[in-house]
């Protein structure tokens, strides 16, 4: 549900700046969030491929991703 490009959300009562980008007509996404004024991030590459789809988490635990992912709200910036 995040926009391509630069986005600012709250997770955990936190702030935090997302850059998503897309390849491959939008099979292949990353996104980097990092938090505005602290020390966490969370960092992830998604796979649409034609059996199934595919998260891969960079260098963290899956469950910090999907948290992150189910848990913040968009902000307008």
């Amino acid at each position: 549900m995040l926009p391509v490009g630069y986005t600012e959300v709250r997770y955990m009562e936190r702030r935090y700046s997302v850059i998503k980008t897309e390849f491959n007509s939008g099979k292949s996404i990353k996104i980097y969030a990092e938090e505005l004024g602290g020390n966490d991030f969370v960092s992830l590459n998604f796979y649409l491929t034609s059996q199934k789809e595919v998260l891969k988490p960079c260098e963290m635990p899956k469950h910090k991703v999907i948290s992150f992912l189910n848990g913040f709200e968009p902000l307008e910036i």
